[in-house]
């Protein structure tokens, strides 16, 4: 095959991922039945195979992408979906489906566009798609957990979270607008107080766009999301403008904003009181996080042994608190060595943008990686209680078809950037 490459260091770490996962599953389908079924295998032997499969395919169009950045995407998500199915079958297998999905999503990006750049030129097209995703779901989305908030497009079964989506296209045009304008915006004119900022004409349109976004979600009463694209925002203005004025603003625009939450939406005044101290209402609205706390202690060092705790008694196990799970059955060992994994991809995630020379390129992986690494950190503060739970998932850990899909398109873009970064060197 003309232009093919094995990728020997990518199919080894794959390989030794694939034996853990199949392990894993092994392991647990022995718990469960005192003996290993052979259809309890075919579904990790399926993502491991996926796995393989789209190595060889980048070994014919992306050749020289970064080849750790799939294993390490492969070892945790792998894991997600052997817990998740430990916790409910079911939905276990729906999680495979979608992770294969996004395997099939990273598999498209490493031929269409030809260059990632490309994505710049619509910058305003990608913005707009998402919000009226967003915008969609307010008018004719779907309550698929009875919360009182209509936050999926689907029908027959299969639905679809729009503000997964939306996190990605929004990255793309704060890259593309922060790398079209970040020179201007670097320029402080315009003085307010004790601060400089640029002119207001090319500040508008980029705050506009966050803001309809903030909106729309805490329209929505996605306060987590809107969290999370307030650090994803502060993030990629800091880099692409070096002026600290941003985020030192935007935290204080978040102080003032927590204060008007509080007072204006009261489950956010009953999560601040749960947080504050959960055993005073261990009963009633704190029952979800002493539970998850309670798991946490069981777990201990070692955990309780995959398939012989009772994490199912947390409520919302499979989304909100798949750390609590993870925490009792295999531990804090387990817990901090996958947090280590995640921390490791957004290690290499950030050593991409480092290398590559594109402006974009550099911006939209920065954007995407400071993406995975708030929401770990806003999930396991969560539910440790280092901070009131905010419920986004955890990246490929939690149940989320949406999230998963959108977690591959992450590591999809990573891939591409790597790979036209050695292409441009080579």
């Amino acid at each position: 095959m003309r232009g093919f490459r094995f990728r020997r260091l990518e199919l080894g770490l794959l390989v030794a991922s694939g034996v853990v996962t199949c392990g894993g599953f092994a392991y647990l389908s022995y718990v469960e039945n005192h003996r290993v079924l052979q259809h309890d295998m075919i579904y990790p032997g399926l993502f491991v195979l996926s796995t393989l499969v789209l190595s060889l395919w980048m070994g014919r169009f992306a050749s020289g992408a970064d080849q750790v950045v799939l294993p390490l995407a492969a070892l945790v998500s792998g894991t997600g979906i052997l817990v998740i199915t430990r916790l409910d079958g079911a939905l276990g297998h729906k999680q495979l489906v979608w992770t294969l999905l996004g395997e099939g999503g990273v598999a498209v990006l490493m031929v269409v566009p030809r260059h990632v750049s490309s994505f710049r030129l619509y910058k305003y097209t990608w913005a707009s798609i998402g919000l009226f995703l967003i915008l969609a779901t307010i008018f004719a989305g779907t309550d698929i957990n009875g919360s009182g908030y209509r936050r999926w497009i689907g029908a027959g079964g299969v639905y679809f979270q729009p503000v997964e989506l939306l996190k990605i296209l929004m990255a793309v045009f704060f890259a593309a607008y922060l790398e079209e304008k970040h020179e201007l915006l670097s320029t402080a004119r315009l003085k307010i107080g004790p601060v400089y900022l640029p002119p207001v004409q090319y500040l508008a349109p980029l705050v506009a766009m966050w803001g309809l976004s903030l909106v729309l979600l805490v329209k929505q009463n996605d306060l987590g999301s809107a969290l999370l694209f307030l650090g994803i925002f502060l993030a990629m203005i800091y880099v692409g403008t070096a002026r600290p004025v941003y985020p030192v603003t935007g935290v204080m625009m978040y102080a003032v904003g927590v204060y008007a939450a509080f007072h204006l939406f009261s489950h956010v005044r009953d999560r601040t009181e749960v947080w504050l101290d959960p055993w005073a209402h261990a009963a009633g609205s704190g029952y979800q996080l002493v539970q998850g706390l309670i798991a946490l202690g069981v777990g201990g060092v070692g955990g309780q042994g995959l398939g012989q705790g009772m994490p199912y008694k947390v409520p919302v196990v499979t989304t909100d608190f798949i750390l609590a799970a993870i925490g009792e059955e295999l531990g804090m060992a387990g817990v901090v060595g996958l947090l280590a994994l995640l921390l490791y991809l957004v290690f290499r995630g950030l050593s991409i943008a480092i290398r590559t020379p594109d402006g974009f390129q550099k911006l939209l992986a920065t954007g995407l990686m400071s993406m995975l690494a708030i929401q770990t950190i806003v999930i396991v503060g969560g539910t440790t209680r280092l901070m009131p739970l905010t419920g986004v998932p955890l990246p490929f850990l939690s149940y989320g078809g949406s999230a998963a899909l959108a977690n591959w398109v992450m590591i999809g873009f990573l891939l591409k950037i790597s790979s036209e970064t050695m292409r441009a060197r080579a």
